[in-house]
């Protein structure tokens, strides 16, 4: 049981499970509820379909948890690679989460400020949006910090192969480039999103790759 192939593969399964919640609250939400510069259309939409609008918020905050347990099973499988390099790897994870949790909050804002129907409501609704994209912004910056030290270890490994490693590197460039645009360059963070939001999914190979093929068969690291 003590072996990094099955060590992979749970890591593996954990992290598309833990993905799913995720894609369905950041992406797939917002993408049937959110018009960009549409405040009312907008507005329309949440009031038309606010469970939805709350499950979102509620898979995101499940999805952050459930990386918790994904950062363990990683750092479980590569620790043997270089232990401080794994550490760091689970801290840069880690710290994203509560701040997640707190970019949440403004989505729950935008709920009581639509329900309270003033004439402006629309508008503070999607200021509220707005902050909640810009502390989103900030909590992908670790989102590609943390898949660095991951692709280092995976070079390493000798277990896993390496192109998983520049992969995962390329994503982490990709949430760098977008995040780190917009921040000094907003006139230019359609055009880099654009290209960015192409190669972050890069990141998916690696787990896809820990539950279907798994890993050499070694025994695993204390």
């Amino acid at each position: 049981m003590n072996s990094t192939k099955t060590a992979a593969r749970t890591a593996g399964l954990l992290y598309v499970l833990a993905s799913i919640p995720g894609i369905f609250g950041l992406l797939y939400v917002p993408s049937r509820l959110v018009v960009r510069g549409d405040a009312a259309e907008t507005a329309r939409r949440i009031l038309a379909a606010p469970t939805l609008f709350r499950a979102g918020i509620v898979a995101d905050l499940l999805g952050q948890a459930a990386f918790i347990v994904v950062a363990f099973a990683l750092y479980r499988l590569l620790k043997g690679v270089a232990r401080p390099l794994a550490a760091l790897m689970v801290v840069l994870l880690v710290v994203q989460i509560p701040l997640a949790y707190a970019a949440e909050v403004h989505r729950l804002d935008v709920l009581d400020i639509l329900d309270s129907a003033g004439p402006a409501a629309a508008q503070r609704g999607m200021m509220s949006l707005a902050s909640w994209d810009n502390a989103m912004l900030v909590t992908e910056i670790f989102m590609g910090l943390w898949l660095f030290p991951m692709a280092i270890l995976i070079w390493r490994s000798g277990f896993l192969p390496r192109f998983l490693g520049v992969l995962l590197f390329v994503a982490g460039l990709a949430y760098l480039a977008d995040t780190l645009t917009w921040l000094l360059l907003p006139a230019y963070g359609h055009a880099v999103g654009g290209i960015a939001g192409k190669l972050r999914p890069l990141e998916l190979a690696m787990p896809l790759w820990l539950l279907i093929m798994g890993a050499k068969d070694r025994p695993l690291a204390d």
